[in-house]
């Protein structure tokens, strides 16, 4: 195969896609390459009257779509690629460009236009060989592949618009399946009017990899990191303006293209607020997570990758269309590693019937929590919780539900408690040495899931899970397989009854729900159960002091529930209120490496655990998840 001369040269380095595309993937994969998806942000807006040819257009998209991968990987995903491979497919016909239909009409109107013709589909192909942060070399190309359209009749044409097919494909067709029907004839390279010219970019990675020092490449420096941006970024008329002068030159000369794609990146930098253009869009991520799970997305891919897209559109009940773009939406997330295929991520903890699975947490985010966010604006005009509104039911009542209502609603409940326990279970119960605690309870223990990571932690404690009756009456139903007899259940409720006897109490996500009325109640009685030698280990979501680094537990408030979050400095306060003298030590679970500072910007919880004991002194630890 023309690849395998530099599959070898390609080894061990980081070969990054820059397109969401299923046919670019698939036919790279084909191919044998080895590489990763990460669909460029890049919005193809550039102005096309700039362009004397078509395909210099597709060429400076597919540049400009690699280019803002290349930047943003060493800084959103942590890691710097060697080579980033953009491209963009472009219809020519009567010397207009036609791209991705934006309806119905758009792409009748586009089909008309190819009937009974002969057009040209330009593919432009962006190779960025990325030395540094600060220096890029690209070697840019494309290829034109010549189609024959038959004649179409106005049934044909309908017929295909309405299969769905067009929507998403550059001239309203997609060679590769049902718009092959409306083919007379190809000159040129199959796989261009796909998606990819597969042999030209075979070639030019020979040209890359087995030439001299003389590539075809030319290099694209970025001076800082804080200027860099995209021709997108710029207003239209001032970047329209500026570049076009500099295209043409002080002389009024016309600048070779190469020197256009320096200059077009030169022209791009101005200061862009990604962080806030981030935030616009976080939704939009959340709710793609929460759909997929919801249609048990991960669940059929996980059972076979070798589905067709039609099938799985079956199995979660949904329209092709419609389930191709959540799929896509999905590995741009990174949810998904290709279309049809679980991330080791999404196999771990987001298929249902995972040992890890975060689904029921999620679908409770979905049903229970996005309701509420979705009055967020009068939660924060009337300082109070919107269940009324979002679920026509006040916030009491929703809480009764939860606990008391149908097997059906307090399971669906009970099982987005125990997803997050499961889940973080293991990290809280092994962060201190807890060697000298025989007998521990789990106050709000809900499914016992956090008792269980306690005993299998510790082979010398039992654990004593105490919840309301309704809660331990359905606890049948979340039992592990290997039960473990050192973890006992007591019904009963933790401002009215007593509490069991213990040596270490566990208050897991408890204190935030609570009004400082309530925790009076709680806080009370256990300081009274507590002699000296028990200890009370409190795990919670916590702020940083000044408020001001991200944290969920800001966010988290905006429910307006009845409790409140709370800084480190504040639980202690808390504490101490009720006779508790503090050894402070702080847990912070995230993804990256922790300083002498506490960070709070993972996805998952980030807990604050409170160690209260009158004489042991446990070390401060810092735990990745």
């Amino acid at each position: 195969m023309l690849l395998n001369p530099v599959i070898s040269k390609l080894s061990g380095k980081l070969v990054v896609l820059a397109s969401a595309s299923p046919r670019r993937l698939e036919i790279l994969s084909n191919a044998g390459l080895r590489f990763e998806v990460v669909p460029s942000w890049f919005k193809e807006t550039l102005d096309k009257s700039l362009f004397k040819n078509p395909y210099d257009y597709a060429v400076e998209t597919a540049k400009q779509k690699a280019l803002e991968v290349a930047h943003r990987m060493p800084f959103k995903h942590l890691k710097s690629p060697d080579v980033v491979i953009g491209a963009d497919t472009v219809v020519t016909a009567d010397g207009l460009i036609l791209e991705k239909p934006t309806d119905k009409e758009d792409a009748y109107r586009m089909l008309s236009r190819l009937s009974g013709k002969e057009h040209s589909v330009f593919t432009g192909v962006a190779i960025v060989l990325c030395h540094d942060k600060s220096d890029y070399k690209v070697v840019d190309f494309y290829e034109e592949t010549k189609v024959k359209f038959a004649e179409l009749s106005e049934e044909m044409l309908w017929e295909y618009i309405n299969s769905g097919e067009p929507m998403d494909k550059a001239g309203g067709y997609g060679i590769q399946a049902l718009g092959g029907m409306l083919v007379e004839y190809v000159k040129g390279d199959f796989l261009n009017v796909v998606g990819f010219p597969l042999n030209h970019f075979c070639k030019q990675l020979g040209l890359i990899f087995n030439s001299p020092p003389e590539s075809p490449a030319h290099k694209v420096k970025r001076e800082s990191d804080e200027a860099w941006t995209l021709v997108s970024s710029l207003s239209e008329s001032a970047a329209n303006e500026e570049v076009e002068l500099l295209k043409n030159g002080k002389d009024g000369s016309r600048m070779s293209m190469q020197e256009q794609n320096v200059i077009g990146t030169e022209c791009s930098r101005q200061d862009i607020p990604h962080s806030i253009i981030s935030l616009l869009d976080g939704f939009k991520a959340s709710k793609t997570l929460f759909t997929a799970s919801k249609l048990k997305v991960f669940d059929v891919l996980n059972s076979s990758n070798s589905q067709t897209l039609e099938e799985v559109a079956g199995q979660i009940n949904a329209s092709v269309l419609g389930t191709e773009r959540l799929l896509e939406a999905a590995v741009s997330l990174g949810l998904l590693e290709r279309v049809k295929q679980n991330t080791e991520q999404a196999s771990r903890f987001l298929v249902s019937d995972s040992p890890e699975s975060l689904n029921g947490y999620i679908l409770h985010c979905n049903d229970m929590v996005w309701p509420l966010f979705s009055h967020l604006e009068n939660a924060v005009r009337e300082g109070t919780s919107q269940h009324e509104r979002a679920f026509g039911k006040k916030n009491e009542e929703v809480f009764q539900d939860a606990y008391y209502s149908k097997d059906e609603v307090k399971i669906r409940f009970m099982d987005a408690m125990h997803s997050i326990a499961r889940v973080t279970g293991k990290d809280v119960a092994t962060a201190f040495e807890l060697s000298s605690y025989k007998t521990a309870c789990d106050i709000g223990g809900c499914t016992g899931a956090m008792a269980y990571e306690f005993t299998k932690a510790h082979p010398g404690l039992s654990v004593i899970v105490f919840d309301l009756p309704q809660v331990i009456e359905m606890r049948r139903h979340f039992q592990p397989k290997e039960t473990d007899d050192r973890v006992s259940f007591v019904a009963g409720d933790f401002f009215k009854d007593d509490l069991p006897k213990a040596d270490l109490y566990i208050l897991a996500r408890i204190l935030h729900d609570w009004s400082d009325e309530k925790l009076h109640v709680l806080l009370s009685k256990l300081s009274k159960m507590c002699t000296p030698g028990c200890g009370l280990l409190v795990s919670e979501i916590f702020l940083d002091e000044e408020r001001k680094r991200p944290s969920r537990a800001l966010l988290q408030a905006l429910s307006m529930t009845e409790g409140k979050q709370r800084s480190p400095t504040e639980y202690r306060d808390l504490l101490e209120k009720h006779g508790f003298t503090p050894n402070l030590y702080v847990i912070i679970f995230l993804g990256t490496r922790v300083k002498d500072h506490f960070i709070s910007q993972n996805a998952l919880p980030v807990f604050y655990t409170y160690n209260l004991v009158f004489r042991i002194a446990i070390p401060l630890s810092v735990i990745r998840i």
